[in-house]
């Protein structure tokens, strides 16, 4: 398992913040991963795992313990009936298996295009985007357990995989080796359930497209939001989204509403959980529309739920930024908004 030389962590995020890393070390496969966690473990010294970095907020004081980069690589493709059977290694970049799924026509992420990060970060978020999520391909997940001290396999209810969330975000107790799916061959989509894509399409909700013409839609659609990662475009040097859309229970919604002018509309989607409101309607109704602040962060200038970095920012320039918007909206709706990204030697 070879050493890097030591960098900044601003080096390594999609944010492009936070502070020096005490030891950066390297593993190229699912062995020298497990090595390194044990090392460390056996060590007792704090671990950073670090895969494309796009989730990451770190804190300028930086990492004292060790950063593990996960450059694990390679897909094993097994067919099985009318679908294929996939195996990805966690440092697998996700956006190229979503640009081989549709070039290979296997249905089932297409609509996932253009996020950025590792595969094996996509069932730590249950990631999603434009009405397709992890949880409705995936199979099992191979771990590192380090409780335990062996590697498992984890099923898709063993994941606990929920709306942002899993069984894996908010525990260091697993380490993901690699990921498996299932996906129909097919060369259309599957059906299209987001209202927004649908549109431009220029389909119904329902319908079922050529899988290249989704993604290329997607990532037209997510271009347009500053989604997608450009080094020349400070509006792309954030975590993606920086809050996630809130579940308000009945009470908390009869609370909401009553904030509101009567008859008052607004953005909601139905959940299992309850009922899912619009953080960025939310942020945008509390005073910050896009581009909002005058400093080294900023909202992006094309979609209020991301905070970028205009080039000169620092953590700490972040925090402020995040809570202002937190605790304004809760001011105003009485509404939480819970970040997504993980947070690393700071809070919010």
């Amino acid at each position: 398992m070879p050493e890097v030389a030591v960098l900044t962590l601003a080096e390594l995020t999609t944010l492009r913040l936070g502070g020096p890393v005490g030891r950066l070390a390297r593993a190229d496969s699912a062995p020298e991963l497990v090595a390194a966690i044990r090392a460390a473990d056996a060590g007792d010294e704090p671990v950073l795992l670090v895969g494309g970095g796009s989730n990451l907020v770190v804190a300028d004081e930086g990492w004292s313990g060790v950063t593990v980069l996960i450059r694990t690589e390679g897909i094993d493709v097994r067919r099985d009936g009318g679908d294929v059977l996939l195996r990805v290694a966690a440092g697998a970049d996700w956006d190229s298996l979503v640009a081989r799924a549709v070039a290979e026509g296997w249905a089932g992420i297409e609509c996932l295009s253009g996020i950025p990060g590792m595969t094996g970060a996509t069932p730590v978020q249950n990631v999603g985007a434009y009405g397709q999520d992890v949880a409705q391909t995936l199979t099992d997940v191979t771990v590192w357990d380090r409780s335990a001290g062996r590697i498992d396999v984890l099923s898709t209810v063993d994941c606990a995989l929920g709306y942002r969330t899993s069984r894996f975000k908010h525990s260091e107790r697993f380490v993901v080796l690699d990921v498996g799916f299932r996906l129909p061959v097919s060369p259309l989509s599957k059906p299209i359930a987001y209202a927004e894509l649908a549109g431009r399409l220029d389909v119904h909700t329902g319908a079922q497209v050529p899988l290249a013409d989704v993604r290329d839609a997607v990532l037209e659609l997510r271009r347009g939001k500053g989604m997608v990662l450009d080094p020349a475009d400070h509006d792309t040097w954030s975590a993606g989204s920086f809050f996630t859309n809130p579940i308000l229970d009945t009470t908390e919604l009869t609370a909401f509403e009553r904030r509101l002018p009567p008859g008052s509309p607004y953005p909601s989607w139905p959940d299992e959980s309850g009922t899912k409101l619009s953080a960025a309607w939310l942020i945008e109704r509390s005073g910050f529309g896009r581009g909002y602040g005058d400093g080294p962060v900023r909202l992006s200038t094309k979609h209020t739920l991301a905070l970028t970095n205009r080039g000169t920012a620092r953590t700490s320039d972040l925090l402020t930024l995040a809570r202002t918007v937190r605790d304004s909206t809760r001011t105003r709706f009485g509404v939480e908004l819970s970040p997504e990204p993980k947070f690393v030697n700071c809070t919010l």
